[in-house]
């Protein structure tokens, strides 16, 4: 088994883009949310939700799209994409930088290609409208790829000249952190030398309103407030767009390159609740088992864990799950040396990006050895008790990181990350 580094990683993200804006809202606990009314018309509600500064993808032409570098991009490039385009984009390019890597390095059949898309909601909804309206005869001929599911890989296999694995993953809210398993997996047995990782999402009406039938989004109108994971007041999750990339790479072809290692990706777990179409195991089962599980392919114990990145949404029911999961695996005995905060207390639910968003954070903490704190986290829910919740930002000798991602369907994955050997 190959083993497998981080040699890059982008962001554009409500917390800043590019790594320097990140790592500055990760020590100072400084969220990235906004109240607004999302919707097109005034009936629609006002949230909080998560803002990426320096981006307008709000329309569905690409020509009214502004974001960093769009000057230099050809319109036949832009026009294939969704709105959550731009936003993957500029953060793999970051992750292409930091890595060493250059277009013409891309297309030699051993670099391959994961991406999580949803696809968009507001493109799809956009290109169906002008299909009513105008008839089958003038449907544009990107219609198709620049709004279903998979939108993301159809374009950047096509732009970066990807000759390897090239797949687009679909679990919810695990789909991005699944790309990162099965590229860690490509990687570990061979079939690749490195991976491309790449998840983005729209954050816009079409993709978050929806979650109000399910009362899943924070009503809390104050952005200080509104996303606090393990908090007994929380009320909902306050949802995000933006884009993340990551370089997954073998050990061997990173010291072939002179480039050197972020972090060390050491295993992955995965395991289903087999419980409910949309509500968590309320005791956590599935994703305890992943954690077993991850821990078990790396041959570490639990207690060896000096952080965990929890999912934790900020929902009633999912904090709660996972705090029992967390138990369960030891965490809240007296002297446990595991910190265990949420990052989406910053950043708000990326939905299906938040799990390779989380792993970026994670290399990210693992190369300055910080641990973000839980940023509104004030009085936290009984359930919690016992467990090390930070509330500020703390420096400390970080070695082994958990990242934990879950979604509907009872689908739950987990990564293992520590610093490069």
């Amino acid at each position: 088994m190959n083993r497998v580094v981080i040699t890059g990683i982008g962001f554009s993200s409500s917390i800043g883009t590019g790594r320097e804006n990140v790592l500055k809202s990760l020590r100072d606990l400084r969220h990235g949310f906004v109240r607004r009314r999302i919707a097109d018309d005034d009936a629609g509600p006002e949230l909080v939700v998560g803002k990426v500064d320096g981006f307008d993808v709000s329309s569905c032409e690409y020509s009214d799209w502004t974001f960093p570098g769009h000057e230099s991009l050809e319109p036949s490039f832009l026009r294939t994409l969704p709105p959550h385009g731009p936003y993957a984009y500029v953060a793999l390019e970051e992750a292409l930088r930091q890595a060493s890597l250059y277009h013409r390095d891309l297309g030699d059949g051993r670099t391959g290609l994961f991406c999580a898309s949803p696809g968009s909601p507001r493109m799809l909804r956009y290109r169906l409208n002008r299909f009513a309206a105008t008839g089958w005869k003038r449907v544009d001929p990107m219609a198709v790829v620049s709004s279903v599911p998979a939108t993301l890989n159809f374009n950047f296999a096509a732009r970066y000249g990807i000759t390897g694995a090239s797949c687009g993953f679909v679990s919810a809210c695990s789909s991005s952190s699944h790309a990162i398993g099965y590229a860690f997996d490509e990687i570990a047995l061979g079939r690749q030398d490195r991976m491309l990782v790449v998840s983005a999402e729209d954050g816009d009406a079409e993709s978050l309103l929806p979650f109000t039938g399910m009362r899943a989004l924070s009503t809390n109108l104050n952005p200080d407030k509104a996303s606090r994971p393990f908090d007994s007041k929380r009320d909902g999750f306050v949802g995000t767009g933006g884009g993340v990339a990551l370089i997954l790479e073998s050990a061997s072809s990173a010291k072939s390159r002179d480039v050197h290692p972020l972090a060390e990706m050491r295993s992955w777990g995965q395991a289903s609740d087999g419980y409910s179409v949309a509500a968590p195991h309320p005791e956590g089962k599935g994703l305890q088992a992943a954690m077993e599980n991850c821990l078990r392919a790396a041959g570490t114990e639990a207690k060896s864990v000096d952080w965990i990145n929890a999912h934790a949404t900020s929902t009633p029911a999912g904090d709660r799950a996972e705090a029992i999961a967390l138990k369960s695996l030891g965490y809240a005995k007296s002297g446990t040396k595991t910190l265990i905060s949420s990052t989406k207390g910053l950043t708000g639910h990326g939905l299906s990006y938040a799990g390779a968003l989380e792993a970026a954070l994670c290399v990210l903490c693992l190369e300055e050895r910080i641990v973000p704190g839980n940023a509104a986290l004030v009085e936290p829910d009984p359930i919690c008790e016992g467990l090390p919740l930070p509330t500020q930002t703390e420096s400390c000798d970080l070695d082994l990181v958990i990242n934990n991602s879950s979604g509907f369907g009872g689908s739950n994955v987990c990564h293992l990350f520590s610093q490069p050997q």
